[in-house]
């Protein structure tokens, strides 16, 4: 499998710049960001959230922590937890499980970015297999994955408050 066939439709529809990088396969944002030499800062992994019943995606440095609490005030939600796998498999119908592109609009789920990835110029993530990315422009990824642009990210002081 190479990159998601739904997600390298998009962004050729939508005519933007990016670039395609294999890597050795990893499962984790922060192992793709030590095997592929990305700073895990500029590595932004999604996370899928389960919010009243409905998938959420989060997405974030792969350094940080979702804070389920803050996305979950800013969903609107009542309750608010991290989804299983099970719960998401099929959502992701042309991804690795695990490995889905952060354009959680394209197949049907809200997405909530982390306000410290709004302020890079590039994002890379996952492009739906455990061996290969993106990196495209920030602006660019706002503009087609639509996210609400908000606080996710645990901050050690709030976490110990």
């Amino acid at each position: 499998m190479s990159i998601s066939l739904r997600l390298k439709q998009h962004l050729d529809k939508e005519g933007v710049s990016y670039e395609h990088h294999v890597h050795p396969t990893a499962y984790t944002s922060q192992e793709i960001a030590a095997v592929a030499h990305i700073p895990g800062r500029e590595m932004a992994k999604t996370v899928i959230l389960n919010g009243d019943g409905k998938l959420i995606m989060a997405v974030l440095s792969a350094n940080d922590k979702v804070d389920v609490e803050a996305l979950q005030q800013a969903a609107g939600c009542t309750s608010m937890r991290l989804a299983t796998e099970d719960e998401f498999r099929n959502s992701f119908p042309t991804c690795e499980v695990g490995a889905m592109p952060p354009f959680g609009n394209i197949f049907g789920l809200p997405v909530y970015c982390d306000a410290a990835l709004a302020g890079d110029r590039w994002i890379e993530f996952n492009a739906g297999t455990h061996h290969d990315t993106i990196r495209m422009a920030f602006a660019d990824f706002q503009r087609l994955a639509n996210p609400q642009i908000v606080d996710l990210k645990v901050h050690p002081l709030r976490q110990a408050g």
